[in-house]
């Protein structure tokens, strides 16, 4: 039986990012589901909660795998919020200058047989520290609108990295090595 994958995310970014590694979706469908955090629910929780609803919530067809992926930006036990506007995406990005925050990517595979397999990486990201011009510039810009943490480390934010431990892919929306790893597991045909 040939397998299908289907990418259950509505993010472009996602979709570029699996075709790097050759696996491309046949259908993608996007989720619908509530994505407000549990109280006192953690960090790493809560993305790979997301990433296993996002991934139960698309229909699959007998001989389909779906993959579904969050990416979630926390600082300490606090999660942030993507940024709604400019006046969060302002407050957010003061909130990261000159620390280190975590970039949690989950992702939840379900193979043609039902099976979930899930794993998360976490990537550790410095910012240097920004002044109110850089802050006000990247907010012009509009790029980080709609992203976790108010910024898109894959334009002009990644200027703002000082260091990065982690898997560059992973904060981009979807890490490369476990998602290669989870679809080959679940029989998809991978070079």
């Amino acid at each position: 039986m040939t397998v299908r994958l289907v990418l259950a995310s509505s993010s472009p970014r996602r979709r570029d990012l699996l075709s790097r590694i050759g696996a491309e979706p046949a259908r993608v469908a996007s989720p619908d589901i509530d994505e407000t955090p549990h109280p006192r629910e953690l960090p790493r929780d809560y993305a790979l909660r997301l990433a296993v609803e996002k991934a139960r919530a698309v229909p699959r067809g007998d001989d389909e795998i779906v993959i579904a992926g969050d990416t979630t930006i926390a600082v300490g036990r606090r999660i942030l919020p993507p940024a709604t506007d400019e006046a969060v995406q302002r407050r957010l990005l003061a909130l990261l200058s000159g620390r280190r925050h975590h970039a949690l990517s989950a992702i939840c595979v379900i193979d043609a047989g039902g099976r979930e397999r899930t794993r998360l990486a976490d990537t550790i990201v410095a910012f240097k520290p920004l002044s109110p011009a850089e802050i006000d510039a990247y907010v012009a810009c509009g790029e980080g609108l709609g992203k976790a943490g108010g910024y898109a480390i894959q334009g002009r934010a990644e200027a703002f990295v000082r260091s990065l431990s982690g898997s560059h892919s992973g904060v981009i929306g979807l890490p490369l090595f476990e998602a290669r790893a989870l679809l080959k597991a679940a029989g998809l045909p991978l070079a």
